[in-house]
């Protein structure tokens, strides 16, 4: 398996090598301080990669024409694999502490995996939107729903958000076919499970008090737009890049490559 033969990163000045890493709760807020303007920038470059079908699927929500305008925010939603894998590898970058620049590292790594990610990103939309049409009624008008359901639902948005993060950084490091990728995505989050369900439930922690605090929560929306993506994936790949750079040598393999070029 060849490792890293098109997906590596540009050598940055880094940090000192001797210093050792922050860890938990310290880590978090070092990261959060040093590249807050850089987190804010991948928010806000993910933000319009994902406004078309964020809009489409919006006015069918409210009723405009709604399984026409699904169907075309899934279309839409075709950039959104390669935003994806970019935003991961950018967040992932940060905690390797690597600096580099946003926009460059954003655009190089879509365009490298524009085209294999483009299914799993469609994908992804599509159980969000699930999820969306499913939840949106429960918290805004309090419909109830079976206890059946509601666990079947919990249960698939839980094994989402463990996998996904999984799946989308090994397209940004490992060359790897698209099923297979995926493949290895979910059996890394099995194999490490406290760490995959730890890693979903913090990233998830913005969203669900957004979504618990509707419609109020809306008064925050714009805090979402600047930052809201950007903690909840650096919260959640506080916990899921230290067992993936464990099984794939990933700073290892960037460093010696770093070395030999020097």
């Amino acid at each position: 398996m060849k490792l890293f033969s098109r997906n590596y990163d540009r050598p940055g000045p880094g940090v000192n090598k001797d210093e050792p890493r922050k860890k938990g709760i310290a880590r978090f807020f070092e990261v959060l301080f040093r590249d807050f303007f850089d987190l804010v920038k991948l928010n806000l470059i993910f933000c319009v990669c994902i406004l078309p079908a964020v809009t489409v699927f919006l006015l069918g929500l409210y009723g405009i024409f709604p399984g026409v305008m699904y169907l075309a925010s899934l279309v839409l939603a075709f950039p959104v694999g390669g935003a994806l894998v970019a935003y991961v590898f950018c967040v992932t970058k940060l905690l390797r502490d690597d600096p580099g620049y946003i926009w460059h590292d954003f655009k190089r790594k879509f365009r490298e995996n524009f085209k294999q990610a483009a299914a799993p990103g469609i994908a992804c939309a599509a159980i969000i939107q699930v999820q969306v049409i499913m939840w949106i009624p429960v918290f805004m008008s309090g419909t109830e729903t079976g206890l059946g359901w509601t666990a079947a639902m919990l249960v698939v948005l839980l094994i989402f958000t463990m996998v996904a993060p999984y799946v989308f950084v090994l397209f940004a490091y490992v060359d790897l076919k698209t099923l297979q990728t995926i493949k290895n995505g979910i059996l890394l989050s099995l194999a490490n499970a406290p760490r995959s369900i730890a890693g979903a439930l913090c990233g998830g922690f913005i969203w669900l008090v957004f979504v618990l605090l509707l419609p109020f929560s809306l008064l925050f929306l714009p805090l979402i737009l600047i930052i809201g993506f950007s903690l909840s994936l650096l919260l959640c790949f506080m916990w899921v890049w230290p067992p993936i750079d464990k099984q794939f040598a990933i700073e290892e393999t960037l460093n010696a490559r770093r070395e030999a070029k020097n």
